[in-house]
């Protein structure tokens, strides 16, 4: 039940634990996780770097970063955009990035290298295995390799992991890292093979692999690792004491995207129009059918915030219009260009945080009201509503300003009777004539 504004009880915030509680352990402490984990992924990103320029070449691994770059942008951009209606922490991000940059790619180099060299060693058929271990030992290595920053953000920041657009994000962008590190390898391995043969322009190798890695396909591992990431949403959206269905739903996406995965890697053997073939006729309609998918639920997530938001309005920790504008994606950049304009950039920030803090309050109700929100219901409640009393004074403002300026017109039809002087109508008496003022 939802209560009215009061200021915070004595005794610490809500959440903390209470006073004469057993410590945790050392190893316990954020600060030491943030430690290793930062310590782990910056010794896998000084091997990979090392791995991948002792392949390539000092030139050709600064054209292959180069020309690897380029799409990184729009992808991060593409899924900042899907996350703007909830947006995550950036350390999140930072971390999913870093993951598939870093850990996953040496994983999968170093993985992948030895199981075609034993399957090669195995059969003494060196075509056949490098064939077998691009269909079918890659996909494995790699997708599990991705999965696990998914898995991490999904155990370790639950908090932040509430759907399918959740699942998403984390999961393109941890394989838009993963393929910014095998973009270098492979355009830096092109670019020194035709320093060999002397090639150069549109016929070069380097151009050719350019074209199909990053024009034509720079979306293939994001849409194979979104499979992964829709999987651990699916799981989000299930109530607490459904463990099987919560273990499934991220395998199950997790074979989908291997076997796509599988797929696409496999095509360059299915003849001389094999990789055009499976181009056209599978990752194009499955990149469109994704797309949609996310985009309508991230319209659903503005809806749940109309829904669920004016309960808080009633009891008087919202304005009455905060509702709407909280809802609508125009409303909200409207009320932050307010805020700069009038208070400066510190404003803007702080009603875009309100705007965040609404928004988990909105899904921390809905997942309530469905039953999977848990025993930390209230107090994670009272958390939102907080930080939301302590902005108020400059959001609320710019948010009632934002939804008189974003709200649709309403219609104004003529009565059925006639009004004198409107519609057409003469007027019942004669205008109104100013006469000069009297000065006698």
């Amino acid at each position: 039940m939802v209560t009215p504004p009061c200021p915070a009880p004595p005794g610490g915030p809500p959440g903390a634990p209470p006073r004469g509680a057993a410590r945790p352990h050392w190893w316990q402490r954020p600060w030491v996780r943030y430690a290793a984990l930062t310590t782990l992924l910056a010794l896998s990103g000084l091997v990979i770097l090392a791995l991948v320029r002792e392949q390539t070449g000092t030139e050709g691994f600064l054209v292959g970063l180069g020309l690897a770059v380029l799409p990184v942008p729009l992808l991060l951009a593409a899924f900042r955009w899907l996350d703007r209606v909830a947006p995550r922490p950036w350390r999140n991000l930072v971390f999913s990035f870093a993951w598939g940059a870093c850990a996953a790619a040496l994983i999968a180099i170093v993985a992948n290298s030895f199981a075609t060299r034993w399957i090669a060693t195995a059969t003494a058929d060196p075509a056949s295995a490098d064939t077998l271990g691009a269909t079918v030992i890659a996909p494995v290595v790699e997708e599990s390799a991705k999965a696990a920053a998914v898995l991490l953000v999904f155990l370790f920041r639950g908090r932040d992991f509430t759907g399918i657009v959740d699942g998403v994000v984390i999961a393109g962008v941890t394989a838009t890292g993963f393929a910014f590190t095998e973009n270098i390898l492979y355009l830096g391995n092109a670019f020194g093979t035709d320093q060999l043969t002397g090639d150069t322009g549109i016929a070069s190798v380097t151009a050719a692999t350019f074209f199909v890695r990053i024009v034509m396909s720079p979306f293939a591992h994001p849409l194979f690792t979104v499979l992964t990431g829709i999987g651990f949403g699916l799981a989000a959206l299930r109530p607490d004491g459904r463990r099987p269905r919560r273990v499934l739903l991220p395998l199950t996406g997790l074979l989908l995207a291997m076997g796509t995965h599988a797929l696409w890697n496999g095509s360059s053997s299915l003849g001389q129009y094999g990789f055009l073939a499976v181009y056209a006729t599978f990752m194009v309609p499955a990149f469109a059918l994704l797309t949609w998918l996310a985009v309508w639920t991230r319209q659903r997530e503005l809806i749940t915030v109309r829904e669920e938001l004016p309960v808080y309005a009633v009891a008087g920790w919202l304005g009455p219009a905060e509702p709407y504008a909280l809802g609508s994606m125009r409303a909200r950049r409207a009320a932050r260009r307010y805020a700069r304009r009038y208070a400066g950039r510190a404003a803007a920030r702080t009603v875009a945080e309100y705007e965040a803090y609404a928004t988990s309050l909105a899904f921390l109700r809905h997942r309530a009201r469905t039953g999977r929100a848990g025993a930390g219901f209230p107090v994670r409640e009272r958390e939102l509503l907080l930080e939301l009393w302590h902005r108020h004074a400059l959001a609320r403002p710019a948010l009632d300003h934002a939804a008189r300026a974003t709200a649709p017109p309403v219609p104004v039809t003529a009565p059925p009777w006639p009004v004198y002087g409107g519609y057409g109508q003469p007027a019942l008496y004669p205008p109104y004539q100013q006469y000069a003022p009297y000065r006698p």
